[in-house]
């Protein structure tokens, strides 16, 4: 190994993707106080240094008052561009080469902005830093959990128009008493419309709400996923069928879903054989991009430079990319690790 490199240098250099990122989590806070400025809306908050002050959240309903009410600044589709594109040029800079971002349109099409500004925003920014930075972007629309599943069907029908723009369909926000099952027909339809499922499960509700989302809502990939490690036969289920796992460990700390990163799943589901990745989730809001998460818990749970390029290649294994492009990065990852031995 190459005694003269650290782990933060190692992790800056290597190619990731990242596959859990809310496009509204990267507003940040001096972006936000512009954005109102410009589009008259009056926030909470005197100042950037006030509310980041208010970043010190008691667990993810506290986070998500906040979060909704700094996503009120966004009106136009050059706000959703110029949010998108500043996140892109984030990825490249910590060398993220494919990156699949969620976006909550319940959150502004409530506020009377049309779903049309807000895709047709999103998804230019990912056009130009593909052709400014090679970077490969995917979109991935949520639906709101707390909202009725009604309102979620009005969603996947509005997206139709813009299907070409949207890889996947997705469930955040509010876990605790909105179960997989009040989506499951809206999930069916948006699968029948040619959209993969993922689902958020396991973060603050327990390990039954993988399996629900799993079995209940077919999905391909479970966000977060935490509490999965709590039981044995879903661990053996998530392994059989390599179901992907985006864990998000800074927002994790942040929102008190582990004490401190040393108590973190990670390296426990790595050792049971689950292919687990490592995200940002909000990143504004939780003091560090991709490569920061990475760093802290590499050094949290004393990852081996082969840990951390094995879940560089899960990144990009568990993507929605196509093969020929796994394949090529997949290999590059093999020959990054070699040159440090």
């Amino acid at each position: 190994m190459n005694p003269g490199l650290n782990i933060e240098e190692f992790i800056n250099g290597m190619p990731k993707a990242e596959l859990h990122v809310h496009v509204e989590g990267t507003l940040e806070p001096e972006l936000m106080f512009r954005l109102a400025s410009e589009n008259n809306i009056t926030l909470p908050y005197h100042s950037v240094d006030e509310l980041k002050k208010a970043y010190t959240f008691n667990n993810l309903q506290n986070f998500l008052d906040i979060y909704y009410e700094g996503a009120k600044v966004l009106l136009k589709e050059e706000d959703f561009f110029e949010l998108t594109y500043a996140y892109l040029e984030k990825a490249h800079l910590q060398n993220i080469l494919h990156t699949e971002m969620f976006f909550d349109p319940q959150t502004h099409t409530g506020r009377g902005v049309s779903f049309g500004s807000v895709i047709s925003g999103i998804d230019r920014a990912i056009k130009l830093a593909e052709r400014k930075y090679g970077i490969s972007g995917k979109i991935i629309m949520c639906f709101r959990r707390e909202l009725d599943a009604g309102d979620a069907m009005e969603t996947l029908t509005a997206s139709l128009p813009y299907s070409k723009m949207i890889t996947a369909v997705g469930l955040d926000s509010s876990e605790t008493g909105n179960p997989a099952s009040k989506f499951r027909e809206v999930f069916s339809k948006a699968q029948s419309a040619g959209y993969s499922c993922v689902a958020h499960a396991g973060e603050e509700g327990n390990a039954a709400n993988v399996r629900d989302a799993l079995h209940l809502l077919n999905v391909s990939r479970i966000d977060h996923g935490n509490r999965s490690i709590e039981d044995t036969e879903l661990i053996r289920e998530l392994v059989i069928r390599k179901i992907p796992l985006t864990l998000c460990p800074l927002s994790n700390l942040k929102l008190k879903v582990v004490r401190n990163l040393e108590d973190h799943p990670l390296k426990a589901m790595m050792e049971k054989g689950m292919m687990v990745t490592v995200n940002s989730d909000d990143p504004a809001y939780f003091g560090g991009y991709l490569n920061e998460n990475y760093i802290e818990i590499a050094k949290a749970l004393d990852l081996s430079y082969e840990d951390l390029v094995q879940l560089a290649k899960n990144s990009f294994l568990a993507s929605f990319t196509n093969d020929i492009q796994k394949k090529k990065i997949l290999k590059q990852l093999d020959i990054y690790l070699q040159k440090y031995y």
